[in-house]
């Protein structure tokens, strides 16, 4: 489906129109971004394909590879901060104690998973980072901001195990809830295909956390 329909999940950060933002649900919208030439450090750790993806819809180019101390594989445009890293473990963690509650057992190691971190194109001190992707059906909406919206992460390939998140730089809480939220995607796709078809897109409604 991702492929061929050139779609991908994404998780919403919602603007308001008081100047705060906050965690809202997931739509589907198209990659809008040209793709730069792959890095050659971040290619041998992680396939092509998946590094032309994170660079079509960040616009940046990825040269850093390294991973988390749990051993999560970390593709970035520059070295993360250890607070970075622990953010990223910590809603691994989040993720894989709600997922065993609901009797899922498929891909819940942090090993399994590789991280992708863009450059956040929010630029307020105190907006979320987020990513700018085009509007799709958000298009004339509150959250449309001129043909584009902002999206805290998105996945990039169910079956790699593969997202994109924002960098943060402070205050790491919104991390590890980008983490958790695009990682619930990956394992619904992995345990529960039903349910993972249903809310994949809730731009008609629904929110995170799905798994509780």
């Amino acid at each position: 489906m991702f492929k061929k329909n050139r779609v991908a999940i994404l998780f919403i950060v919602l603007s308001l129109m008081s100047g705060l933002s906050l965690f809202a649900f997931d739509v589907v919208a198209q990659r809008r971004r040209p793709a730069s030439n792959a890095n050659r450090r971040a290619n041998a750790v992680v396939p092509r394909y998946l590094l032309a993806e994170a660079e079509s819809i960040s616009g940046d180019r990825f040269r850093i590879a390294t991973h988390t101390p749990a051993g999560v594989k970390i593709i970035a445009v520059s070295e993360p901060s250890r607070p970075m890293l622990d953010a990223i473990d910590k809603g691994f963690t989040d993720l894989f104690a709600a997922a065993r509650r609901a009797n899922f057992r498929r891909n819940l190691s942090h090993q399994n998973y590789t991280v992708f971190i863009a450059r956040s194109d929010r630029a307020a001190n105190n907006a979320i980072p987020a990513i700018a992707v085009g509007a799709s059906q958000y298009a004339g909406t509150q959250y449309d901001r001129g043909g584009f919206i902002y999206a805290a992460g998105l996945v990039l390939d169910p079956n790699a195990n593969a997202f994109i998140i924002a960098e943060h730089t402070r205050d790491f809480r919104p991390a590890s809830d980008a983490v958790r939220f695009e990682g619930e995607h990956i394992v619904l796709y992995h345990n529960d295909p039903r349910r993972f078809e249903a809310t994949a897109d809730h731009s008609r409604g629904g929110g995170h956390p799905i798994l509780k």
